[in-house]
């Protein structure tokens, strides 16, 4: 039984946690294994009683148990972790963070409070992951609506997608994106909640929603550290990140944690949203991001007739895009059902995915997947 039981811990050992989307043996999750006459019972321990996503993992564990050919009874029971646990789970979790394979040495107790969150793994040279900042000149052009809308189409195309919310003062996203669940919090370090397949930290899920929040520079510029370091994001194929308009302390702060990242401005039809828009895309080149496009928002309303109304005037998108160098990438429609979506937390591309606005983010989805990474030069490899 010696080699069955091998065998069907390297099974259960593969199963993938959906919140983590790392196999079981690499999290520990799996406390105990025991197989007796085609019987299987295996506990997990997880890191919370209200773990995300418990229920498939349970119904997983159990199907893997019973394809094995020496099982016919599978009983899964799911614990919460005691202290212990919990502190390898984390460690575990901050060396695939910074990019370590190997355990931790003797003596290594990981990151702490009072040290600086170090460079993720999935921001250093080499990593697949494309950080796109989603920018505006102003509020009000739908620019939220827009990152989260965007990442549910991309996920739709098979991408890992996760949300930075670094609009510190007009936090959104948390309400647009729905779902019911904070972030869980392991020690020091956060699992961003994952709410239709797309992984989302936010200052929204730290303060009430009513409540103001007065900082200074150096303060916003620790919490986007903080959001990116001490966070486990693993390594998605494409990080939003939500800035707030204008350029501000955040957009400073983006540039230097960041400095792969590349720009994506929202802007609607109407002249003045286009000039003001050119002002955060100038500002980004200064700061030395590649801005990739443009997204047109709020372009034309479908009346019931089937005509199209441009409501807010027409070209802004294209007159700004021509100005910048750069392609425009979509063009969103005006549907009431999409602002509706963003106040009851059920984003359009899932109440709605096959509706017009859905096909048109899907199409802006495709095009940000095909305009390719950008090109990082740097003087210093420069040839003279």
């Amino acid at each position: 039984m010696a080699s069955d039981r091998g065998r069907l811990e390297e099974s259960l050992g593969a199963v993938v946690d959906p919140v983590l989307g790392l196999p079981l043996a690499e999290t520990s999750m799996i406390r105990s294994i025991h197989s007796r006459r085609h019987r299987a019972d295996v506990e997990l321990a997880v890191p919370a009683d209200d773990w995300p996503g418990l229920a498939e993992l349970v119904a997983v564990v159990e199907s893997v148990a019973l394809a094995d050919d020496e099982v016919r009874e599978a009983t899964v029971v799911a614990v919460e972790m005691d202290e212990d646990e919990r502190t390898a789970l984390r460690l575990a979790l901050r060396r695939r963070m910074e990019g370590e394979t190997q355990p931790a040495a003797a003596g290594h107790a990981g990151h702490g409070h009072g040290h600086e969150a170090p460079e993720p793994a999935f921001l250093q040279p080499g990593s697949r992951t494309r950080v796109i900042g989603i920018s505006s000149g102003k509020g009000g052009v739908g620019k939220s609506s827009v990152t989260v809308n965007l990442a549910i189409a991309l996920v739709r195309a098979g991408n890992t997608v996760a949300i930075l919310d670094a609009d510190v003062y007009g936090f959104s996203v948390p309400k647009m994106l729905g779902g019911d669940r904070d972030p869980v919090i392991i020690g020091d370090m956060v699992i961003p909640t994952l709410v239709h397949g797309v992984r989302c930290l936010s200052m929204g899920y730290f303060v009430p929603e009513d409540q103001p929040v007065i900082w200074r520079g150096p303060m916003l510029h620790k919490a986007i550290e903080q959001f990116l370091g001490d966070a486990y994001w693993g390594e998605p194929d494409f990080l939003l990140v939500d800035m707030p308009p204008g350029t501000g302390d955040v957009t400073l702060s983006l540039a230097q944690v960041m400095p792969r990242a590349e720009i994506i401005v929202v802007t609607t039809p109407q002249a003045a949203a286009q000039r003001v828009a050119q002002r955060s895309a100038f500002a980004a080149r200064k700061l030395k991001l590649s801005v990739r496009g443009v997204v047109e928002n709020m372009s034309w309303f479908t009346g019931d007739d089937g005509t199209r109304y441009e409501l807010f005037g027409r070209g802004g998108g294209a007159e700004l895009a021509g100005d910048l160098g750069v392609p425009l990438i979509g063009s969103i429609p005006l549907v009431p059902a999409l602002r509706e979506g963003g106040d009851s937390g059920r984003p359009i591309t899932v109440s709605d995915p096959d509706g017009e606005a859905s096909k048109a983010f899907g199409a802006v989805a495709e095009r940000v997947i095909a305009l390719g990474p950008a090109r990082v030069y740097r003087r210093e490899l420069s040839l003279s």
